[in-house]
């Protein structure tokens, strides 16, 4: 039998007709974030997700 953990509470962030952004805050305190684009989905830690702002932020510029 499968033991069952805590679930993580998750979070709609941003989402368009085609893309989505949703947060996990993690049962042992971590929040991740995933980008969903079409089939492929990214995943990123805290300071994972902070510097791929900061990325997408300078092709703003």
């Amino acid at each position: 039998m499968a033991k069952n953990g805590p679930e993580p509470n998750t979070e709609v962030v941003v989402e368009t007709d085609n893309y989505l952004v949703w947060k996990a805050n993690e049962p042992d305190g971590e929040t991740t974030f995933h980008l969903e684009l079409n089939n492929v989905t990214l995943h990123f830690f805290q300071e994972e997700w902070d510097e791929f702002l900061r990325l997408a932020g300078l092709l703003l510029e």
